[in-house]
């Protein structure tokens, strides 16, 4: 009788720990309830997808019936949607449309955002709201020490859009004032820094791409965002193929799988054959076992210090490498280095007497096996560089784990984006080491 139910007992476990693996559904907590009505009100209808909390991706949506390729996982009516439209037709409108010079359709969409999550209880989108992130992970909101834990590429464009967010919103101050009339509190404390960081960070993580007509009383800039509640819980895999578009017949945003998903397991879309570089900086996270990841090889400084300074073709072969664009994305990948990084380092090996095939260097073909040596074992070494940079600042981030528990959240995601690359790094030394071996 013990054995039997120690058996039960393990059995259930598994059972638990099974339901954890495929997502906890999460359709009975009281903000979904309410988004599911507000949407229903507006015309969605329930599909077979239900909110769930998955141990791997956090929230996301499962399907409760197995999907087959074509078939149609969301369909979420224009009236669902919050695009530039909606916002002309808030009592923003007018303010909007007097205001000179325009403003960007963007702008427009992030003061909506601000001014209805003010509104609080009075805001007619209060249920898509109250399931926003409070807070983001995009590079813009990361604390500096977990910012410096960066590669160079990744930190200079973390610092990019820094900039790009803080000179939004000190372009856009004056208009934020002209809101006052609307407001009984001050606007410079409605519409401040953070206020326009959590806006900017909910459109450029969640908005789907949709194309509206140009309107005069919005800049040039190309208005094609709209907001999809709902539809935005779906979680991004690089291993998945969708089909998304607005179907203009039935007036609704439609996504269709190309791939099969199993019942109750998670639903995913493909944002796009994005490295986790770019889904880090655009969407504040990481894909692990990522194809398409790669690690950038920071500049021509770096592959400079492999050779000889007093090589007089120097300056010649740098730049032939700017002139034709071989000093930007050089990477190392799944599959070792990549073409452009060793077309560069092979050009900067050519000998003075092999200097006029520069050319063909360009067109890939092989000029000497010294060159080829020469160009395997700099990569290697380059390679070899990185990997202990790489596990130099993972224990940086183990060691600040330990101490600074209010950055965990954002330690762990550089700290995901490090083993990546650690393990990518790896796999190239390995391929190097093989080439190596075989030229030799």
């Amino acid at each position: 009788m013990k054995k039997s139910r120690g058996r039960t007992g393990r059995k259930r476990r598994r059972k638990h720990l099974q339901s954890f693996m495929d997502g906890v559904n999460c359709s009975h907590k009281l903000e979904y309830i309410k988004l599911k009505k507000w949407l229903k009100d507006r015309g969605f209808e329930d599909s077979n997808l239900r909110p769930a909390e998955f141990w791997d991706t956090g929230r996301g949506l499962m399907t409760t019936k197995a999907l087959q390729t074509g078939d149609l996982i969301i369909s979420l009516p224009e009236k669902c949607l919050l695009t530039t439209g909606m916002v002309l037709s808030s009592c923003l409108g007018e303010y909007i449309m007097k205001w000179k010079p325009p403003i960007s359709p963007l702008i427009a969409l992030c003061t909506f955002l601000i001014a209805e999550k003010h509104a609080g209880e009075k805001s007619l989108w209060k249920p898509y709201l109250d399931v926003l992130p409070k807070t983001y992970t995009c590079p813009v909101c990361l604390e500096h020490d977990v910012v410096s834990l960066l590669s160079e590429p990744l930190r200079k464009q973390a610092q990019e859009q820094r900039t790009t967010v803080h000179e939004l919103y000190m372009s856009s101050k004056a208009f934020f004032s002209s809101l006052q009339p609307l407001f009984s509190e001050n606007t410079e404390t409605i519409f401040n820094y953070s206020a326009l960081e959590w806006a900017w960070c909910t459109i450029n993580t969640r908005t789907i791409y949709m194309k509206h007509s140009q309107r005069e009383c919005f800049s040039l800039e190309p208005d094609v965002y709209a907001l999809a509640p709902y539809l935005d819980l779906l979680n991004h895999s690089p291993n998945v193929q969708v089909k998304a578009a607005f179907n203009e017949q039935t007036r609704s945003y439609e996504i269709r799988t190309n791939s099969l998903c199993k019942k109750y397991e998670e639903v995913f879309i493909c944002y796009g054959p994005h490295d986790n570089q770019r889904l880090l900086l655009e969407y504040g996270f990481v894909a692990m076992d990522n194809p398409h990841s790669s690690v950038y090889v920071s500049s021509a400084d770096t592959l400079l210090k492999y050779f000889p300074p007093l090589d007089k073709q120097r300056n010649a072969k740098l730049s032939i490498l700017k002139d034709h664009d071989f000093l930007e994305n050089l990477t190392f990948g799944w599959g070792g280095p990549s073409w452009r990084l060793l077309t560069a380092l092979k050009l900067l090996s050519l000998e003075a007497d092999e200097f006029t095939c520069w050319r063909r260097v360009l067109l890939g073909d092989v000029i000497s096996t010294r060159n080829e040596q020469q160009t395997l074992n700099i990569t290697a070494k380059i390679c070899h560089v990185l990997i202990e940079e790489t596990q130099h600042v993972l224990l940086q981030i183990s060691q600040l784990k330990r101490n600074k528990a209010n950055l965990k959240k954002q330690l762990a995601l550089v700290e995901a984006l490090r083993l990546e690359d650690l393990k990518i790094l790896q796999k190239s030394a390995e391929i190097l080491c093989n080439l190596n071996m075989a030229t030799t």
